[in-house]
């Protein structure tokens, strides 16, 4: 289909709003489930709530931060983008709500995994990513669009970590390899969308309003950088306590810290849509250094601090950034980042630094600060940004 025809099509849904495009449900949906995961955690991990889960209390925490919240995300990202780069026409109407649905279906069925068999949870629960892939790369394929392949391929590896995450927990109880493979391809798409986009709105904004020195293009030092951090997750994920695996982890870290400085970021300080997605980056490089230092000086760095570097650092603010700027261009509101976005922004990056702290200074006292800032950073898009993507695009 011709992209005319595609836009013509698209213009004709009548359906209601909120599924009409990838990115409103799925949004909308990550950000309660990311605040109702962690108002049910927190309890949880005190021993003050039972949920009906096999999983234990930390397992159901990471399984749904990454296979829950983050799938959605990354949904509501490739529904949106994937039919940009293509021209194909967009998922939206009742296969939209369907697979929305099988997204829920899948929080519900781990939640109450001990009711219905964890086997069951898992077929339930893998079958949304399964899905999502493949009509991603049918669109793919359709609109010959061959360089975003790679995206698909970490999308691969992302549905392997989720089912190794149910097959350990089911097999051995435990979870290990599932959690380190989910965590890995995540920092791996950030590393290549991120890599994208924000040297790309950077320069947009620097030309426009700041003009001066710009991001530097992608060159083969960035694919260097991109070489090295890979091959460092993937050491990690196969040996996490081998000091090669530390070794490779540092060195990814401070290439990526010198591939952020290259972007400009320090000359985007007056407009926060943009400058967030530099300060969510510079997380990642803060995982690699803090995982490789944890594995090369285990006495003096815990391992939770890279991890949660990673995950509610850069997962956490990247996905946010993108879900802010994302919602407003595609309804038809300015590119601005409003004081309850900054507000949204703040608490993001409150949550990210006190889990990062609780771990070298173990506290109930930073994990509820930690907690009660995520759910404030997520409830606060939710309210803010929900009847935006509840409702039509403005003209």
């Amino acid at each position: 289909m011709s992209m005319p025809a595609a836009l013509a099509r698209r213009r004709l849904y009548a359906g209601p709003a909120l599924f009409s495009y990838g990115f409103r449900p799925f949004f909308l949906g990550g950000a309660v489930w990311a605040v109702l995961a962690i108002v049910l955690w927190l309890p949880q991990y005190e021993g003050a709530l039972v949920l009906p889960t096999t999983f234990g209390p930390v397992g159901w925490h990471v399984h749904e931060m990454l296979y829950g919240y983050v799938a959605a995300v990354v949904a509501g990202f490739l529904l949106t983008a994937v039919p940009n780069w293509t021209g194909q026409l967009p998922i939206n109407g009742a296969p939209l709500a369907a697979l929305t649905a099988l997204w829920l279906a899948g929080r519900l069925a781990v939640l109450f995994s001990a009711a219905i068999g964890p086997i069951t949870a898992a077929v339930i629960d893998v079958a949304f990513l399964a899905i999502l892939a493949a009509a991603m790369l049918r669109e793919i394929i359709a609109g010959k669009n061959w360089r975003n392949l790679r995206v698909i391929g970490v999308v691969g590896a992302f549905i392997g970590g989720n089912i190794a995450f149910h097959a350990e927990a089911i097999l051995r109880g435990s979870v290990d390899y599932g959690v380190r493979i989910g965590i890995g391809a995540i920092i791996i798409l950030i590393m290549l969308v991120g890599g994208r986009i924000v040297p790309s709105f950077t320069q947009n904004w620097i030309k426009r309003v700041n003009p001066g020195r710009l991001p530097q293009p992608f060159s083969r030092f960035d694919a260097a950088c991109l070489a090295v951090a890979g091959l460092g997750l993937a050491t990690w994920m196969a040996a996490p306590d081998h000091g090669a695996t530390g070794v490779l982890l540092l060195a990814a870290g401070v290439l990526q810290a010198i591939r952020l400085a290259r972007w400009a970021g320090d000359r985007t300080i007056a407009d926060r849509l943009v400058l967030v997605l530099h300060v969510g980056f510079a997380f990642v490089p803060a995982g690699f250094v803090l995982t490789g230092a944890a594995i090369l000086w285990p006495a003096l760095v815990p391992v939770s601090a890279g991890v949660h570097a990673w995950t509610a650092g850069a997962i956490g603010m990247m996905t946010l950034a993108v879900m802010t700027r994302a919602s407003l261009g595609h309804t038809g509101h300015e590119l601005e980042a409003g004081p309850g976005t900054q507000a949204v922004y703040a608490c993001t990056l409150i949550a990210a630094l006190a889990r990062i702290v609780a771990a070298f200074a173990p506290s109930l006292v930073l994990l509820h600060i930690a907690g009660f800032a995520w759910v404030a950073a997520f409830g606060g898009f939710a309210l803010l940004y929900g009847p935006l993507l509840a409702q039509p695009r403005r003209a």
